[in-house]
């Protein structure tokens, strides 16, 4: 039995280590946006848009729309992680995602409607480091064997 399935039954794969520890900082990140004081200007934090001028960690713009994304964002890769192919899954589509997020921040005027997610530069730096991260995991640790438990 040396199938991708197989290696879930007996082992950790690393790519599935990865996506669950990247899905874990998601749900994190969800959740510290609605933490007073870890998200400064809490109160000025709207829906969506723009207008929002919450800020995680005082750096990166967020939103209620922002926050829960993150938090679906890491729920869909703890659920991903569970087999090789669906941590690859999570791993290369969502450096994708993050990819075109990044394009979208290049390409918009933040302070236009269209920025509804929001996002700011030091968002868009890190949607570039997320997707080139996600990307080359998802590439690179689909094809390690899987890491035996002792017995």
């Amino acid at each position: 039995m040396t199938s991708a399935r197989a290696e879930t039954i007996r082992g950790t794969h690393p790519v599935r280590t990865a996506a669950l520890v990247l899905a874990i900082v998601f749900l994190l990140v969800g959740i510290l946006g609605f933490i007073p004081g870890v998200t400064t200007d809490y109160d000025g934090m709207k829906f969506a848009g723009p207008d929002s001028t919450a800020m995680l960690f005082g750096v990166f713009c967020v939103s209620i729309l922002h926050n829960v994304v993150h938090l679906l964002f890491g729920i869909v890769g703890i659920a991903l992680a569970r087999t090789v192919p669906g941590a690859t899954a999570f791993l290369i589509g969502g450096g994708v995602v993050y990819a075109v997020l990044w394009l979208y921040g290049l390409l918009i005027d933040h302070d236009s409607a269209a920025n509804f997610v929001p996002v700011n530069d030091a968002d868009n730096w890190l949607h570039l480091a997320l997707a080139v991260v996600m990307i080359g995991l998802g590439l690179a640790l689909r094809r390690s064997p899987a890491r035996r438990a002792a017995v």
